[in-house]
């Protein structure tokens, strides 16, 4: 079995390439949910959705989020209304967020409501939230202090940033499964995902970071950046506003104790040597997926290096 800790775009481009060598049902993913947010009442969780929504085969992967041919009449019915059209929700997109709503009035966990959607979109990968209880992601910049999804959505994540919080992380516990997941793991990977408001939070549940350090599998982290910038997304941003240096050795630095190598870009080929001071070791490819070969060549070195080749 091999455990994927994810949030967005770069983890899942990852988890599609693994699964052309290895079974759905030997793969869990767990999740970010402090991106999570109310939307007009609703309960949105955009890393799972994302994940779900993948694969379930739904995924648009042109903008890797939402649901491919989605249509938007309510978000312009609500705009002609006086509501804020910010958050793009669509209409099929907007169904999913209400079902998940439902459920959890009716006392549903996140992770029930979650195993429910999989359930009825046939989904075999395990897809777990790193938990049930709320945690937010607030950045601190220098217009102000903003929730994730106002930060990155509303105001494109041009603030510069002064600092991130995960409200509610000391009180937040593990998923149910997720402590078991990376126990009974044949190998761990961290997906390239930000390590900072995607990856972070992961690692900031109690117990979450111990389990992850202490277990005796191999742990593969994939560089989410390539030079000194991210492949996409606010992670240079974050990662200078928490005075993280942007860069491979900045990511193995933030991983350090909790990985045993680190995949770089072979443009990156000269952080070696200094990341090995952090006492990781060190592979060089290509780590830019741009294509499904891209995504198939890189998870068949990952499973080779992981030693969980069948």
């Amino acid at each position: 079995m091999i455990t994927v800790l994810s949030g967005g775009t770069g983890s899942l481009k990852l988890v599609q390439g693994l699964l052309n060598l290895i079974k759905p049902e030997e793969t869990t993913i767990v999740v970010n949910t402090a991106d999570d947010f109310e939307w007009l009442g609703l309960y949105v969780s955009p890393d799972l959705d994302t994940s779900i929504y993948l694969l379930a085969g739904l995924l648009d992967e042109n903008k890797f989020w939402g649901i491919k041919g989605d249509t938007f009449h309510f978000l312009n019915m609500i705009k002609r209304y006086g509501y804020e059209d910010w958050f793009s929700v669509g209409d099929r997109d907007l169904a999913t967020h209400f079902h998940r709503t439902m459920l959890i009035k009716k006392g549903y966990t996140l992770t029930e409501a979650t195993a429910s959607l999989c359930h009825t979109l046939n989904i075999k990968v395990k897809i777990l939230p790193m938990s049930n209880e709320k945690v937010s992601t607030f950045v601190k910049t220098e217009k102000g202090t903003f929730p994730f999804q106002e930060f990155w959505v509303k105001r494109k994540g041009k603030d510069k940033v002064l600092g991130v919080k995960f409200e509610g992380i000391k009180e937040a516990k593990p998923a149910p499964g997720v402590i078991e997941s990376i126990n009974k793991a044949d190998g761990v990977i961290i997906g390239p995902s930000n390590p900072v408001t995607s990856i972070g939070p992961i690692l900031g549940v109690p117990s979450i970071r111990e389990t992850l350090e202490d277990v005796n599998v191999k742990k593969i982290c994939i560089s989410p950046i390539v030079s000194s910038e991210p492949i996409s997304g606010p992670a240079g941003n974050l990662l200078r506003g928490i005075g993280v240096e942007v860069s491979s050795f900045g990511v193995a630095s933030i991983y350090q104790g909790l990985i045993d190598e680190i995949f770089i870009d072979n443009c990156d080929e000269a952080l070696t040597e200094s990341i090995k001071t952090l006492g990781i070791k060190v592979f060089c490819t290509n780590i830019i997926m741009r294509n499904e070969e891209d995504k198939m060549n890189l998870a068949k070195l990952v499973i080779k290096r992981l030693g969980a080749e069948k």
